[in-house]
């Protein structure tokens, strides 16, 4: 390695350890104290957080805290209920709780959750979040903030009365908003601080939304990260790097890197500080378009078997993802006695008030081979039991709003190669065929059971789109039409528009995507999240680039 090199990683880990460490008006601050040699020396001996600090799958009542630690060492938690402003709620509504977590050892890589329950409702938490070391001494502290969700009791439809959350009996709107995106750190474009980092991070937290979903493509565990790219235009790209960033990720090692690495960028962490993650993972959590049993003809890779990585990859994934269903939580049984990869669950319902349900699908767990995709039979993409799962639970559904965030599209054509096809659609605009046999039992279902008001939300294909369903387009025509949006990258190469399939008869209503194939992030403008508005009556969509501009909005009413 040379000097460079170890220069960017000192630079790296240092500055992310320090920022992780530090309360926000301390990052802020420029007359932040120096401490002295002998006060360095003491702190560093002390556990710090170099990964911050992040909260997941936010409900009404509920709420999973998550960090990783330094060395070994006992996680603790306060939470307090504080107004909007960040004061602290005295006399009535006042809360406060102090839990402590699990042990996070080196079987986590340090990583430990905990899972808060009987929280108020509509109420907003100061969280500071710290771990012990085996001698009790209490390490450094990193602060955050979230709001549980509206209370699915008291919803009258025109806002919510008898509010008994931090503020008191008062009337209450049931309005929230929440982001989501894709694709992070993708195609080799990682950190880069002469650019700001991970830009769209910062846009996506200065709309302050309740929570966001990640799409998939967490990580890119196949995308080797150089210190410098040559762009398009000569410009030349500079990442920080780390070891465990420079080759694809086979080994547990470099998978759980790849985790540590993204969260190097200031943005990401003091995003995830404030703001509660719903987790979907994809196929670069593992490898590009992977699939269960199949064998990789790819020379970057001496380990050829999809099912050890992915087993590897999903451990990594499911230690570092705040993720609250406990069975989607890792745990030895989910592998063999080989290690080798076992179905587990990750699909999952969070709920979040009377105005909305999310439904978390796992589109890579179940999914079958990448073929053509014509079976004149079934074939998977969600697997029976997730299938069974979905109808019964959305349609079981009381929110007025139920969202489906998927990792992969429904229309859009995604090739594997020059025949085989990646995602659901197989090229072919007639009767489904193979997976979409599936997903045409899904919306039929949908149909059948009259449930109202379903919008699917997805990424994957480095680019933005709105897409209208419908069955007077479509050449299977049971089911009702719905609105499916697309939103992504946000840190990674911008490809597309892809072609559609017409088999659900989509309208491409709007797209947007990068110049070219490949684009780096640099300006922003062909990075894409999409936000959500949603109050007592409308969902509004609005696609959005990573500088903050708005390229697209839709207000969507409820049909009763």
């Amino acid at each position: 390695m040379t000097d460079i090199s170890r220069r960017t990683i000192v630079k790296g880990s240092v500055l992310a350890a320090a920022l992780a460490a530090a309360p926000a008006a301390a990052q802020a601050s420029p007359s932040t104290p120096v401490r002295s040699p002998g006060a360095v020396a003491l702190v560093r001996n002390r556990l710090t957080l170099p990964s911050g600090i992040a909260t997941g799958d936010v409900t009404s009542d509920s709420a999973v805290l998550w960090s990783r630690a330094s060395a070994a060492g006992r996680m603790m938690a306060v939470l307090r209920a504080v107004d909007d402003g960040g004061e602290i709620l005295r006399g009535r509504g006042a809360f406060e709780r102090v839990l402590r977590g699990p042990r996070a050892t080196q079987a986590s890589d340090f990583t430990a959750k905990i899972h808060a329950g009987n929280l108020p409702s509509n109420t907003r938490f100061a969280l500071e979040i710290s771990f012990e070391d085996d001698g009790g001494a209490a390490g450094e502290s990193v602060r955050g903030t979230f709001r549980t969700a509206p209370d699915a009791g008291t919803y009258n439809g025109k806002g919510r009365t008898g509010d008994t959350s931090a503020g008191g009996e008062v009337p209450a709107s049931s309005a929230q908003s929440f982001v989501w995106t894709g694709d992070t750190a993708g195609q080799g474009w990682g950190i880069n601080e002469e650019i700001g980092g991970m830009r769209g991070y910062r846009a996506m937290h200065q709309t302050r939304p309740d929570f966001f979903i990640h799409s998939g493509d967490t990580v890119y565990a196949d995308g080797p990260i150089a210190e410098t790219v040559v762009e398009k235009d000569g410009q030349v790209w500079r990442n920080l790097v780390t070891e465990e960033v420079s080759k694809v990720a086979e080994t547990l090692t470099e998978y759980r890197g790849r985790h540590r690495y993204n969260s190097m960028d200031a943005n990401m962490r003091a995003m995830f500080a404030d703001v509660p993650v719903i987790a979907n993972w994809d196929d670069h959590e593992t490898t590009n378009n992977w699939y269960p049993g199949e064998i990789l003809d790819d020379p970057r890779y001496t380990v050829r078997d999809a099912n050890t990585l992915a087993a590897r990859g999903r451990q990594a994934w499911q230690e570092n993802m705040p993720i609250a269903d406990s069975a989607a939580l890792w745990r030895p049984g989910t592998f063999d006695d080989a290690g080798q990869y076992q179905p587990a669950r990750i699909y999952r319902k969070i709920s979040r008030g009377p105005q909305l349900d999310i439904f978390c699908l796992d589109m890579r767990t179940f999914k079958s081979p990448n073929t053509d995709g014509k079976e004149a039979y079934t074939t998977n993409i969600l697997g029976q039991e997730q299938v069974d799962w979905l109808i019964r639970e959305v349609t079981k559904s009381k929110a007025t709003w139920k969202v489906i965030a998927a990792d992969l599209p429904l229309g859009i054509i995604v090739p594997d190669g020059p025949v085989n096809q990646e995602s659901l659609s197989n090229r072919d605009p007639g009767a489904p065929l193979g997976r979409e046999l599936e997903i045409a039992g899904v919306l039929s279902a949908f149909k059948h059971n009259r449930v109202k008001n379903v919008v699917w939300l997805t990424a994957d294909v480095h680019y933005c789109a709105a897409h209208h369903y419908s069955p007077e387009r479509a050449a299977f025509t049971d089911f009702d039409p719905f609105w499916e949006f697309v939103a992504g990258p946000i840190a990674a190469g911008s490809f597309g528009p892809n072609a559609m399939d017409g088999t659900f008869g989509p309208e491409v209503v709007f797209s947007k995507a990068g110049r070219f194939a490949g684009e780096s992030p640099r300006n922003g403008e062909n990075q894409f999240f999409g936000h959500v508005q949603l109050d007592d009556e409308t969902f509004t969509v609005s696609l959005r680039n990573a500088n903050g501009a708005t390229v697209f909005s839709k207000v969507l009413t409820p049909e009763r």
